[in-house]
């Protein structure tokens, strides 16, 4: 019978022992290897689970949880739970500015707080306000005016007038 492979169960990479066995982590002095052991989940776990519980897609959850903990190593390993509005607009204000994150990214990351805030730890933010935004791109209208359309057939002469003026 195979031995079931560590990452199933833990949702953490393993690799082969000499002896082929798998582990994820070295025990602690005291005999335990896990938070899980202790009766007290790791934060991550409790994203993962809030993510799956709303039936989110996998791609979501694991974004959700590389921004959760890029927020945590950015403030120095300090719990979320510690910190509010304040340090995750320095977060975002770093990600544009420092990071040069696009908007997309940026927002992605801001979704992945909001979701960690509200719904795993059970905590309303105030309002955001001073957060440097990343830029977003400049889009060009799909529509033309009947004014602009006017304009620019003035400025065709022939062949390539009625091709334009066909379509």
């Amino acid at each position: 019978m195979k031995p079931k492979d560590h990452f199933f169960e833990t949702g953490r990479p393993t690799s082969p022992t000499p002896s082929g066995e798998r582990h994820s982590a070295k025990p602690k002095p005291d005999g335990s290897n896990s938070h899980a052991e202790s009766g007290k989940p790791r934060l991550l776990d409790l994203v993962r689970q809030a993510v799956r519980t709303r039936h989110y897609s996998r791609s979501t959850e694991k974004a959700y949880v590389a921004w959760t903990r890029r927020f945590i190593l950015y403030h120095g390993k300090r719990h979320p739970a510690e910190m509010g509005t304040p340090e995750i607009a320095q977060f975002l204000t770093h990600l544009a500015t420092q990071s040069k994150v696009s908007a997309s990214t940026q927002n992605q990351a801001f979704a992945a707080l909001l979701f960690l805030y509200r719904r795993v730890l059970g905590q309303d933010l105030d309002s955001l306000q001073g957060v440097v935004r990343a830029k977003g791109p400049l889009r060009l209208p799909v529509v033309l005016s009947r004014r602009e359309v006017a304009a620019v057939l003035g400025r065709l002469r022939d062949t390539v007038w009625l091709m334009a003026s066909l379509m």
